[in-house]
């Protein structure tokens, strides 16, 4: 069984990925959504919200654990495999490599939450490649929020995204890397707004990558049959939403 956890539904993008690869295993998919958004809380309170949710889905029977979110990724993933050593977790990567291999302008942008451009595991990263391209970063702000309530495109998600995009554009990006799982959701606005001549790059695909990758070395995979369990930590409408877009077809 897999788990996998985000402070809110943006960690569906992940999921959607990880059952195209692994299409008949189970999953429990915790939402914290009563705590969301995490990006602008401290460093220890992640840790403590993600040692928690850890602990339930151990409980729960999960035997790997998938962090779908940058910022939980950022503050804790390092506390959770020292406190759970038993337990394979996989944490969410920069897509910054790809980007940088990938841009003619030589400018990436870079959309995430403060909490994961003050991380050290984006810092780096970007460390890394910083001396061969210019790297403009901006936070999404609003943009969780509008995922959560369900709101992907029109007026107000467009005025919303383009607010933090346009900084980038402006800087002459060519390239944006989609730092949050929730900001995939938004991707056709973000695209409708960067135009066809920009590349969107969502790390999801990678992640799941690595999530069967792991399975198979640790003998971890049961393909007993697909099945999901959600929870919350607060109204599960959100959550349950998303799901509805994202859930395999039966």
């Amino acid at each position: 069984m897999i788990g996998i956890f985000d402070s809110g539904s943006g960690g569906m993008s992940v999921f959607k990925e990880i059952v195209r690869l692994l299409p008949e295993e189970k999953y429990v998919y915790f939402s914290d959504n009563a705590h969301c958004p995490y990006g602008e809380k401290t460093a220890a309170y992640i840790q403590d919200r993600a040692r928690h949710i850890a602990a339930l889905l151990i409980g729960k029977g999960c035997r790997i654990i998938v962090v779908a979110c940058n910022t939980a990724t950022a503050a804790a993933i390092r506390t959770l495999r020292e406190e759970f050593p038993e337990t394979p977790f996989i944490g969410m990567e920069p897509a910054v490599k790809p980007a940088a291999l990938g841009t003619k302008t030589g400018v990436i942008g870079v959309l995430a939450t403060a909490g994961t451009l003050k991380g050290s595991k984006y810092l780096n990263t970007r460390g890394l490649y910083q001396d061969d391209v210019r790297i403009v970063e901006h936070v999404g702000e609003g943009f969780v929020e509008l995922v959560e309530k369900g709101i992907f495109s029109g007026p107000e998600a467009e005025e919303t995204v383009g607010k933090s995009l346009r900084p980038l554009l402006e800087e002459g990006a060519d390239t944006i890397v989609l730092g949050c799982t929730h900001y995939p959701f938004l991707r056709d606005t973000i695209q409708s707004i960067a135009g066809d001549d920009v590349r969107i790059i969502d790390p999801a695909p990678a992640v799941a990558r690595q999530t069967r990758k792991i399975m198979i070395e640790r003998e971890l995979c049961d393909p007993s049959g697909y099945g999901i369990e959600i929870l919350s930590s607060g109204d599960p409408a959100s959550v349950s939403r998303i799901y509805d877009l994202v859930k395999p077809e039966p």
